[in-house]
């Protein structure tokens, strides 16, 4: 038996684009980004202080991804915050492990930036989700309330 190496988590670049809204749609098919649209969020966010959208490459394969932004905060003694975004693992590698190393690292980056919390927000109806941020640690924590502008 063979042991795969675990994907390198790094920062997205460009290149990324495709494989990254590919991923991105598995997660949210209903709603498809265009890659020239994804191009110009890519520069944004990329021009954004504190905000990364990170890519789990396996042999140069784009294999999982989430975006981070650490948050600058007046509460909490002026300690910043993390936010995960958009984690999603290509569905064919789901359960080996690519989501906890994504997460962890989300977690370490927090830590590195003295964030006094790292909070994401998930579909209600994704179960399977919501055990594995849990098996991570992760607990719910107050109500989250969203409106559609």
């Amino acid at each position: 038996m063979t042991t795969r190496a675990a994907p390198a988590i790094r920062r997205a670049v460009l290149a990324d684009l495709p494989a990254i809204v590919a991923l991105l749609d598995e997660l949210s098919p209903q709603t498809p980004l265009p890659l020239e649209r994804a191009r110009a969020l890519f520069a944004e966010i990329s021009a954004t202080p504190n905000m990364h959208l990170w890519v789990a490459d396996d042999g140069g394969d784009v294999v999982g991804t989430y975006t981070m932004w650490i948050m600058p905060n007046l509460g909490h003694g002026g300690a910043p915050l993390a936010i995960v975004e958009s984690v999603v693992v290509a569905a064919a590698r789901r359960g080996q492990g690519i989501g906890e190393a994504l997460m962890r690292h989300a977690m370490a980056e927090a830590r590195r930036a003295g964030c006094y919390k790292l909070a994401l927000s998930s579909n209600g109806r994704r179960l399977d989700a919501h055990r594995f941020y849990r098996r991570l640690g992760f607990q719910p924590h107050g109500i989250s309330f969203a409106i559609a502008p």
